[in-house]
């Protein structure tokens, strides 16, 4: 069977419920919001682990405030994983569904590695006052355990782009490899484009947070500078690894994909280019340039993972696979369901950062503003509609079905 065949055989027979340009963009945008908290976990997770070590006055300040924000990062990369997840389930499944296959046994060891990673973290977290080198070696496993995580996202996402090598995988010689106890393909470069900028991120977020704290009159003015410049000379000396790992991968490229030649790849570049500028520019006025910095940094991540789904297009086009042949059985209904749910979850995941923006702000006890007080009515009405559609539609369903 060739691959094309065997590849269109394994999709879904009932095709999907809307059109795969919908699924693609969202994927996207969730991925590059996913990629971003990601990059946090490792980047804040590395910065507490260094300050810990550390030991000074403004290291140890420093690694309480980046071990919080690696427990907050991984609920939010999580969250914002399920997403992008789906959506390749959904318009890629062949190419997944195999990938997961023959690299099963992995599959399920990314939940438990994810599982003790965010276990020992917040152990780190909770016991960070204490001094002993069992702390530190939690917060090291916390690490390991994370990057692991990563390895077998982009295994299983680099498996997906060669069907060509999928009968090498399975069939050894004249047995069938069912255990699913090996990772078969990894590439660095690729690997490093999603960690090193990690480290960039978690610079910005250094000078985010001494922009938000510059005016708070219980927080040491030199220490909210000494972070915002860490934080720049971090970002700017990241970013610009990055870019030379960017081309890097873009040299490991098969040729004939003349991919130097894309226009999203050339859009990720300006983008790229624009962000070290202004990168280098911070490391003056750290804090001026904060909020441009973390914009600039999303636009070119936005780009970026527009890029890779170009080049994912590139790589299964060669199996005359596109997503937009693929058999459209559309559904108002359920897809309606699912923007609603989409939009409500922005709603109300949006009225919990403003509270945690604004209280933030002051060192009294925070009192919400009518305007908050009602957007924070509207959430809860928005939690129990959704409930009541959710059980209404099972309930009508369910009873449908029996009768």
């Amino acid at each position: 069977m060739e691959i094309s065949t065997m590849i269109k055989t394994l999709q879904d027979p009932m095709g999907i419920p809307f059109y795969p340009i919908l699924f693609q963009v969202l994927m996207v945008i969730t991925f590059a919001l996913h990629i971003i908290f990601v990059n946090f976990v490792i980047g804040t997770l590395s910065l507490s682990l260094y300050g810990y070590i550390k030991g000074t006055s403004y290291w140890k300040s420093l690694s309480n405030t980046m071990i919080r924000a690696t427990t907050a990062s991984t609920s939010m990369a999580i969250l914002l994983g399920v997403a992008p997840l789906l959506f390749v389930q959904v318009i890629y499944d062949p190419f997944w569904y195999v990938s997961n296959t023959v690299s099963a046994a992995w599959v399920m060891g990314f939940i438990l590695a994810m599982m003790t990673a965010y276990g020992f973290t917040y152990v780190f977290y909770l016991k960070r006052g204490a001094d002993g080198k069992g702390l530190i070696v939690l917060g090291v496993a916390a690490f390991i355990l994370f990057l692991l995580s990563g390895v077998i996202m982009h295994v299983l996402g680099y498996q997906l782009l060669l069907p060509e090598k999928w009968y090498e995988w399975y069939i050894k010689g004249n047995n069938i490899d069912t255990t699913g106890m090996l990772l078969h393909a990894f590439q660095a470069s690729r690997f490093l484009h999603f960690i090193v900028p990690s480290f960039a991120m978690t610079g910005i977020l250094l000078m985010l947070y001494a922009w938000y704290f510059k005016n708070r009159s219980d927080k040491d003015r030199d220490y909210i500078d000494w972070v915002g410049k860490t934080g720049a000379k971090m970002a700017f000396i990241f970013t610009a690894i990055q870019a030379g790992i960017g081309f890097w991968w873009l040299f490991s490229l098969p040729i004939e994909f003349k991919f130097f030649t894309n226009p999203l790849f050339l859009i990720g570049v300006a983008f790229g280019i624009m962000l070290l500028i202004l990168l280098y520019n911070a490391q003056k006025d750290p804090i001026k340039y904060a909020v441009y910095s973390m914009f600039g940094a999303f636009l070119t991540i936005l780009s970026m993972a527009y890029t890779r789904e170009a080049l994912r297009m590139k790589y299964l086009v060669r199996f005359n696979y596109s997503i937009f042949d693929y058999k459209v059985n559309v559904d108002y209904g359920s897809t309606a369901l699912f923007l609603l749910t989409f939009i409500a979850g922005l709603s109300v995941v949006g009225y919990l950062l403003a509270i945690a923006y604004k209280s933030g702000k002051t060192t009294d006890e925070y009192v919400s503003t009518p305007s908050m007080e009602k957007w924070g009515k509207i959430s809860i009405a928005v939690l129990l509609a959704w409930i009541a559609v959710v059980v209404g539609i099972g309930v009508m369903v369910s009873i449908k079905n029996y009768l």
